[in-house]
């Protein structure tokens, strides 16, 4: 099993420690989630299944793929990914720069979480229609592999229209992994359709069941998974499919570096230098 850790959890002074660490303690990935803007409006923030908002606008927003950037510099082998990404709020050209820069400077180490986004607010403030942003970010998927992937791209689409273009460097990898987000059917259909595998929200491995049902057999999933037992559980998601476990193994940001630790010795996470 692999093991990711989910920095946006933490207050962001923390997140360059917290990285550090994970990578020289063996954990596999890195993720942070992505917002463009929160509105003072509240009436479009209520997140689904709750009958709160989702946001504060208070909450410092950052450029995902610049930070991974950064924190790319200053580890050597922890992959970088985000949870997700609204790729479709940009024009691809903008969302396909940014992480074959990341995956340059990295070495290879960028992995593209996307996702269509739940919060309103944002899509209305940036001019992009709300409603459609499902089929949006299905062709900006298409857009973007081609940009990684082919010598000129030329595309006449629903959403995009360009002439022919070069788009320079490519990403070191050779396929760079695109995961798809979200609960919905739409969005499962787009995980093992589109993408190269599947990113949940957070779950229990009995509340993921349903998901992994409809998601089907062969898909990799990435499961969000904050409560495990103990190390005798990760078998049992392993059983289900599940590839790697994006675990938070503190409740404090100042702990999170000893808990890290602690996981790594208790769960069998072992530095490659080790």
């Amino acid at each position: 099993m692999k093991f990711g850790v989910p920095l946006g959890l933490l207050h962001p002074a923390a997140w360059k420690d917290v990285a550090v660490a994970a990578d020289e303690l063996g954990f596999e990935s890195v993720w942070l989630p992505e917002h463009l803007v929160f509105t003072t409006d509240l009436s479009t923030a209520v997140y689904p299944g709750t009958s709160d908002p989702g946001i504060k606008p208070s909450t410092p927003l950052f450029d995902a793929p610049a930070y991974l950037c950064w924190l790319a510099a200053l580890t050597s082998r922890v992959r970088l990914g985000t949870a997700v990404q609204l790729l479709a709020l940009r024009h691809p050209f903008v969302s396909a720069r940014a992480f074959a820069t990341l995956d340059v400077l990295s070495s290879g180490r960028a992995v593209c979480g996307v996702g269509a986004g739940w919060y309103r607010g944002e899509w209305d403030a940036a001019g992009v229609p709300f409603d459609t942003r499902g089929a949006r970010l299905d062709e900006a998927i298409e857009v973007v592999r081609r940009l990684w992937s082919e010598p000129v791209v030329a595309h006449s689409g629903r959403f995009y229209s360009f002439p022919e273009v070069a788009f320079e460097p490519k990403p070191v990898q050779r396929r760079l992994p695109v995961l798809a987000g979200g609960e919905s059917p739409a969005a499962l259909r787009r995980a093992a359709r589109l993408c190269d595998g599947w990113i949940s929200m957070p779950h229990t491995i009995e509340s993921i069941k349903p998901q992994m049902a409809r998601l089907g057999s062969g898909v990799p999933v990435t499961a969000h998974a904050y409560a495990l037992a103990g190390p005798e559980e990760v078998a049992d998601w392993a059983a289900l499919g599940v590839e790697r476990l994006i675990v938070r193994p503190w409740t404090r940001s100042r702990d999170a570096v000893s808990r890290l630790a602690s996981f790594a010795g208790e769960y069998g996470v072992t530095s490659p230098s080790a």
